[in-house]
């Protein structure tokens, strides 16, 4: 056992010092399992986020900004890339488009949570939305679109 793990160590020791570059690969393929797990909850979140376009739509009436026209085509339609969007994570061949997708449409989405800073407070279903939960809404939209990012730049 022990030869086979100096064995290994020492095939380890030469690709680091024969490639920096393959530093990279490694780190990846070590931390596969955490990859894939984050993607899957990644894209779940999105799938059933666009679900719930449908199973609630009253809700996101209540977020739509009142200068975009048909309201309701635009949650209906926002649900539905969401779902496509998440679905297309989940592929290999799909997922950088997928990102750049998901990047885009969390940008467009933008009006609507400047739209609940500048209406707060209101009630959003049963929850009541204050200043600081629309404020605090944002910086939960940069770390969507980075981890958008981080799927668009590492496809494994």
């Amino acid at each position: 056992m022990s030869l086979s793990l100096t064995c290994n160590l020492h095939q380890f020791r030469t690709v680091l010092n024969s490639n920096p570059l393959k530093l990279n690969h490694i780190s990846i393929m070590i931390n596969r399992p955490t990859y894939k797990i984050f993607l899957w909850v990644y894209a779940l979140f999105y799938i059933l986020a666009g679900c719930n376009h449908f199973l609630s739509t009253a809700v996101y009436y209540g977020i739509m900004p009142k200068w975009l026209p048909a309201p309701g085509f635009l949650i209906y339609f926002s649900g539905v890339l969401e779902i496509v969007f998440g679905f297309l994570l989940l592929f290999k061949k799909t997922r950088k488009l997928a990102a750049v997708l998901i990047i885009l449409m969390l940008i467009a989405f933008m009006p609507a949570h400047i739209y609940m800073i500048q209406k707060a407070p209101f009630m959003l279903g049963k929850i009541e939305i204050t200043t600081i939960i629309a404020w605090a809404r944002l910086p939960f939209q940069l770390l969507f679109i980075s981890w958008a990012f981080y799927y668009y730049k590492r496809t494994v």
